[in-house]
């Protein structure tokens, strides 16, 4: 079974969203069949590469609420986060655009390490005093410290297309199926969960999609017999 997460490293919800899901996921009997993908979804296309803002200011004023309420809500998305046993840091955060991060994050699923690069950037951002946007060194660096090599993180960060296509694709994606916000989860196509739900929701999303898969095909006779497949069709013996 796949599950398609999709995720911006900007979104306090989605370090929180995939710390519930991999709760429920701990639980469920079939953990080890299911197949987890980290979609790209930018909250903020528009945001200007290589710069970087206070995240306090930035939510005031796309939220037009003072910047008291913005730290407020902060220190509540940081309970959130210590509930799960997360770090998160309620105040020095910045924000900025993601697409790099992005890219990395496909050239790490090329790599199947996807997940450990998704950790340590998440942990970059709200785990860390010190700012994750806004330059390509410090993401270099957040890829070693996840056991990535810096050269060739570096190179793909140089080159501005590598991989600006499947980040593109995925958000095709998300539009076409009308995900207007993140996290948001796809349990084999079929199923879906929006948002950083409990754990039990989530539970109840991957049984429901385990349960609702296809038997597998009964064969009848030799399922050896004579037949082509990918690398050529066998000749038959000759007496």
């Amino acid at each position: 079974m796949r599950v398609d997460v999709w995720t911006d490293i900007n979104c306090p919800f989605c370090y929180i969203g995939k710390a519930r899901f991999e709760k429920a996921l701990e639980g469920f009997e079939h953990s080890g069949d299911v197949q987890v993908i980290h979609r790209s979804f930018e909250l903020d296309p528009s945001a200007t590469p290589g710069s970087s803002e206070p995240v306090v200011p930035m939510i005031a004023k796309k939220y037009g609420i003072s910047e008291a309420e913005a730290a407020a809500n902060e220190r509540g998305l940081g309970a959130q986060a210590q509930e799960l046993g997360l770090q998160y840091q309620v105040s020095g955060r910045d924000a900025g655009n993601s697409f790099d991060m992005h890219r990395l994050l496909h050239w790490a699923l090329e790599l199947g390490r996807q997940e450990a690069l998704l950790d340590a950037l998440y942990a970059a951002n709200f785990a860390s005093a010190d700012p994750a946007f806004g330059d390509r060194e410090r993401l270099v660096a957040i890829a070693e410290s996840a056991g990535f090599d810096g050269a060739a993180a570096r190179a793909v960060l140089d080159d501005e297309t590598a991989y600006a296509d499947a980040v593109r694709a995925d958000e095709a994606t998300a539009s076409k199926i009308g995900i207007n916000g993140v996290p948001f989860f796809v349990f084999d196509g079929k199923y879906a969960v929006s948002g950083a739900q409990l754990p039990s929701v989530f539970t109840q999303a991957l049984d429901r999609a385990w349960a609702d898969r296809p038997e597998p095909l009964t064969v009848i006779g030799d399922d050896d017999a004579a037949a082509c497949g990918p690398d050529g069709c066998e000749l038959p013996a000759r007496d």
